[in-house]
């Protein structure tokens, strides 16, 4: 039979801990990663929100075509939902006593995806894909990165990073219905084989 391990630590010690470097806020002792390394990689992502933002605005916007009014209505949807993720990202670097970095400057540079507007509808689409799928495997690498050292910041990106799986779904799926032409794609003969 294995030794019982104590569920807390000596909660006279706990309580002395909270007392020492109170402006650490959040930042308490038992906080293990590398703290200004998670700045940084927050800071990325929040410049990928933004860029993304900008981008599925940009689409809602210029989107033309038959198709365009609820293709825009999607567009528009994602960027709503990318800006709710920039104002987690942005709120949890604050938390972690650090600055958000909304700078214009150097944006597209700190983004993980990019900034491209296409130039018809099913470009639009397919960038909006290829931005998704960039943000899906830098997300998961930034929440293997977490690990257990920051699990509010892994629990949140493991969240955003379950919206943008979504996202991408969403354009495989307008992908699909419009065709490569953008028009809807002829119906299938049920009868050939």
């Amino acid at each position: 039979m294995a030794a019982k391990k104590p569920f807390l630590s000596d909660i006279q010690t706990i309580r002395k801990r909270a007392r020492e470097h109170i402006e650490r806020g959040a930042v308490t002792h038992g906080y293990t990663a590398d703290r200004d390394t998670v700045i940084k990689v927050l800071n990325e992502a929040l410049a990928t929100e933004i860029v993304c933002v900008l981008r599925y605005k940009y689409h809602h916007y210029m989107a033309a075509g038959i198709h365009a009014q609820s293709v825009a209505a999607e567009f528009l949807q994602h960027a709503n939902e990318e800006q709710e993720h920039a104002d987690r990202i942005a709120e949890r670097i604050t938390q972690l006593d650090g600055a958000p970095n909304l700078n214009p400057e150097g944006l597209t540079t700190r983004a993980h995806s990019d900034y491209v507007e296409g130039d018809d509808l099913v470009d639009m689409i397919k960038e909006d894909l290829v931005a998704e799928r960039i943000a899906i495997d830098s997300y998961r690498e930034i929440v293997q990165y977490l690990g257990n050292d920051d699990p509010t910041s892994r629990r949140m990106m493991e969240e955003i990073l379950a919206v943008e799986e979504e996202h991408a779904e969403d354009m495989k799926t307008l992908l699909e219905e419009l065709g490569k032409e953008g028009e809807p794609p002829k119906p299938r003969d049920m009868h050939r084989k």
